[in-house]
């Protein structure tokens, strides 16, 4: 069995993200629905969604920028 710790690392980061953004929409969204109803929590998942648009861009030029970087490496 062999150990490969970049892969190992790259999968916990990533399932840590996403366990922190299930956290955020569930837990965060059902609270501000038993709390404030149904109106403000279709908007609070508006509000969440539009605050991850910034983060997601940059993710995707990151990743780009990444691939760009080792294509051109190869050569």
């Amino acid at each position: 069995m062999s150990r490969d710790l970049r892969k190992f690392h790259r999968q916990t980061t990533i399932r840590l993200i996403i366990g922190g953004l299930l956290l955020l929409f569930v837990v965060g969204s059902g609270l501000i629905y038993f709390i404030y109803g149904p109106d403000t929590f279709l908007s609070s998942l508006l509000c969440m969604a539009g605050g991850l648009i910034p983060v997601g861009l940059i993710v995707v030029i990151l990743w780009v920028l990444d691939w760009i970087v080792k294509r051109a490496d190869r050569d």
